[in-house]
């Protein structure tokens, strides 16, 4: 069933400044091209947005700092900062998915398991022996959480998130649908030199072959910090003898490959479809752009920034803005791409010189 706010509430969630009617009461936040009602709140942050508001019929609306507000509208909130007040607002409204507090009778808690207080755990659900979930963690149904895990307070698990073994997880994490944190690493050896290594020492393959595959097992495993979010999909692998690492307050999207031995800093943002090769360090900060794709051993700096489908073979310093396959300064892309765009008028201007040099030595040739 949807809430329903005062605008005054809202003013104060927002840290906005309300103009109007703030007993007025909205219950769904809605889009100017979708108003439905008295009770739709108007996100109308863009100012060409504003002539739609009297179209539409808008009774409540949140609009930037420093635009008139509509006569139409009976209540209104200005704000700064657009997406960060739509960050608050959201949260706000949002329809979170209740798991009854609890454990349900489907669920297997295996004995020597520590379950904190206010905790719910879904349906059909398995916690393994030796796992300890923090106070007020929501396990929807159908997760697995193997043996010795840790789970921080306020811990959010969507279905199908499975767990591997000795994996830490910081409080007030969310992991959301079919994430796998813990698996083994892609870690194997030919017990000559094979194809990469010879690849890597001499520039070529030469005569080295891949003539059996050995697996090397994964001994660490995945220590995640504080209000880190995980996206659909993606998965995390344990380190070879040292833990993968992810800091705290990172976000990573959905479909995201992070290989064995791997150190994400703080607050970085891997986009969909990233891979990061093992071994490699990420910074604190650091954007990864989506299909972004870093090779292993690499190091990216403090507070850098890589385009969209980069592919990173080296390493990156910090504050470095990049893209491109191999990764290059964006600078260096322009100028490529202007370089690249004059090709053709060269090679016209060259033709038309060949055809006169050939016509002169023609002529001199009678």
């Amino acid at each position: 069933m949807a809430q329903s706010f005062t605008m005054a509430a809202v003013a104060e969630a927002l840290g906005g400044k309300l103009v109007g009617d703030g007993a007025y009461s909205v219950s769904r936040v809605a889009h100017p091209a979708d108003i439905r009602g008295a009770g739709d709140l108007v996100l109308a942050v863009d100012p060409s947005l504003l002539p739609l508001l009297e179209a539409g019929g808008a009774q409540a609306a949140i609009l930037a700092q420093g635009v008139e507000v509509p006569s139409c509208l009976k209540a209104a909130i200005l704000v700064g900062r657009s997406r960060y007040a739509m960050s608050k607002l959201t949260r706000l409204f949002e329809d979170k998915v209740v798991v009854a507090k609890g454990i349900h009778p489907t669920a297997i808690i295996e004995d020597g398991a520590i379950i904190g207080k206010d905790v719910a755990i879904g349906a059909q659900s398995y916690i393994c022996t030796g796992t300890e979930i923090g106070d007020g963690c929501i396990i929807h149904p159908q997760v697995y959480v193997g043996p010795n895990v840790s789970i921080g307070a306020g811990g959010l698990l969507y279905p199908g998130t499975r767990i591997g073994a000795r994996v830490q997880i910081g409080a007030r994490c969310i992991i959301h649908f079919n994430a796998s944190i813990g698996a083994d690493g892609f870690s194997f050896v030919t017990p000559e030199m094979g194809s990469v290594e010879a690849a890597k020492a001499t520039g070529e393959i030469g005569t080295a072959s891949n003539t059996e595959l050995v697996r090397i097992a994964s001994l660490g495993a995945v220590v995640i910090g504080d209000d880190v979010e995980i996206g659909a999909n993606t998965s995390i692998d344990r380190g070879t003898i040292v833990s993968t690492r992810i800091g705290n307050g990172t976000k990573i999207d959905n479909q995201v490959q992070i290989g064995h031995n791997v150190i994400v800093g703080d607050n970085c943002m891997l986009c969909g479809r990233v891979g990061v090769a093992g071994s490699s360090e990420i910074g604190n900060r650091v954007v990864l752009g989506g299909a972004a794709g870093v090779a292993d051993h690499v190091k990216i700096g403090d507070d850098s920034v890589c385009m969209a489908m980069s592919g990173i073979a080296g390493n990156i310093a910090p504050r470095s803005l990049v893209g491109g396959a191999p990764a290059k300064p964006r600078a260096k892309i322009v100028q490529d791409m202007f370089n690249l765009n004059r090709v053709k008028g060269l090679a016209d201007k060259l033709k038309n010189l060949i055809a006169r040099v050939e016509e002169l030595e023609k002529k001199a040739g009678e």
